[in-house]
Parts: structure tokens; sequence; C-alpha cells
């Protein structure tokens, strides 16, 4: 995977890897994280096309500005990628927040570069609970959040997260207990790679996010993944899979890497799935 770079048309350096040849697949991590989340990814899908891997603006080695940390506004900058590398038909792998920002490409620019596939995972159409939802909706949403005083709690906990420590621990819930404290720390230091008053403001922004009319407007062929270990209850992965017409929904099993981050802890299993899927 080689290094590279593009600049949005509001000024900012976006960083992203790249590697293979032929039909172009994108990868997006998930919020805080850098597209080196993927690297247990790269080999095998580098097998089947060009890949092309994105630091978000303010991720990884990306350029840090004082502004655009919205869902949209990366979304924007997801198509200016596709449109400056002149990418046609792109397939697009999204873990958790990631998939907020396809959700948002798709409703802004579908029709102007559509994709291909689309493969989700483990990001719920809404972290944030309505008061007037029943238990059963929540679960289907996926809403792990349950108020408005309960997001401000933690986001401010995000912003006073500036060691890997403190990163950790944030993170330790969403693995299984076979990550070890060395990979997790590691993580962690690239987590702080993004500002924590960024970092903030963008988890804010992605927890009151409802995406059930979008999902269910989608019509291009979808892999859900869920996990059984994850914080997000598998019903409101397999929600979204049911809600698209050709989604599919695979659950990892607990004992097999089924956390949140599944395909870093079993990268064999969600490899081949996700071949299977883009190659069929």
């Amino acid at each position: 995977m080689k290094k590279k770079s593009v600049r949005t048309k509001d000024g900012v350096r976006l960083n992203y890897l790249e590697g293979g040849d032929g039909r172009p697949l994108i990868m997006l991590p998930g919020w805080s994280q850098p597209a080196a989340i993927f690297k247990g990814q790269f080999e095998d899908f580098c097998q089947i096309g060009r890949v092309i891997a994105l630091d978000y603006r303010g991720h990884g080695d990306s350029e840090k500005p004082d502004h655009g940390y919205k869902i949209e506004r990366l979304a924007k900058d997801l198509f200016e990628v596709i449109e400056t590398l002149r990418l046609e038909d792109p397939d697009l792998v999204a873990h958790s927040m990631g998939a907020a920002v396809a959700w948002s490409y798709l409703l802004l620019f579908e029709r102007e570069k559509p994709l291909r596939r689309l493969v989700l995972i483990d990001e719920p159409r809404a972290l944030l609970a309505r008061p007037d939802w029943p238990e059963p909706e929540r679960e289907q949403a996926g809403a792990i959040v349950p108020s408005l005083e309960k997001l401000a709690e933690y986001v401010a906990g995000i912003r006073k997260s500036n060691s890997p420590e403190a990163v950790a621990a944030i993170l330790r819930p969403m693995f299984t207990s076979a990550i070890g404290e060395s990979d997790l720390l590691e993580i962690a230091r690239e987590n702080l790679k993004f500002p924590r008053n960024h970092a903030a403001e963008l988890l804010a922004d992605n927890v009151i996010q409802d995406w059930r009319t979008v999902i269910e407007r989608i019509r291009i062929p979808t892999l859900v993944f869920g996990g059984a270990a994850s914080v997000h209850p598998p019903a409101s992965q397999k929600w979204i899979a049911d809600t698209i017409p050709n989604g599919q929904f695979e659950l990892i099993p607990a004992g097999e890497g089924g956390s949140h981050f599944m395909f870093f802890e079993n990268p064999a299993r969600f490899n081949a799935r996700t071949i299977r899927f883009l190659t069929r």
C-alpha cells in the first residue's frame, strides 16, 4: 500500500493508502480510526482490485483543519476523492461511522457518482434512542445511547481522553477479550492523531442521526456484518440487511472474534466472505 493524498475543494489534504489494480474498492474506517486499521485486509483485497483506504479529515495522516467534522462534510470529501481519482462505480467497504458516511453519500451523490456494491460493518441506523420508542424499536434501531444527557456525558469524556490508556479504556468494550493489550494501545495511539475536541464534535453529530429513510431506499447489493459480541445489537444489523432488497446478513460468532471490530480480530473470515460477495 502506497501513501498518497488528494486535496478537497475547501483546501484540506486527505491522506489515503492505495494498492492493487482493477475495479476500485474504497475502504472507510470508523470514528477516530485511521485507514491503516484495515491492514488485515489489504493483501487479500489487493488481489481483487484497486484498494483505496481513506483517512478522513482530522484522522490518521490527513490534515486537521478546524472545521468540517460533520457526517455530510465527510460524505462530500468522499465524493471529491471519487471525482478526483476518476473512480467509476466503486465498491465501498465501510466500518461503523463509515457506514453513516456511506449513507450520507448515497443521499447526496448517488445519481452523480453511483456505487456498485456496499459492505457495511456494524453500524446501527440510529444510535440515540428517541423518548417515544419502545424497547423493541430501540433494539432494532441499535439505539445504545439512551438520552441526550448521556450523550453529553460521553462527549465530555471523549474531550478528556488525551492518553493512549484513556482511549484504550473507551475502545476495550468494542473488542472481545482476545484482543491483546499491545494491539489495543497501538490502536489507541492512532486514534489520538484525531484531536479530541474534533473527535467529540464528530461523535456527537454521528450519534444524533437516524438513517432509516435512506436505508429504505438503498437498491444496490449490500452485505451487512454484525458481531455476536458487539456493543451493537445484532438485531440492528439484521434489520438493515432485511430492509435492503438485495441485502445479505453475516453474523460473526463471539468465539470467532465477533466484536465491533470483527474485521480486525478475524480477518480471514471477514476477508473471505467479503471477497465472495464482491466477486460473485
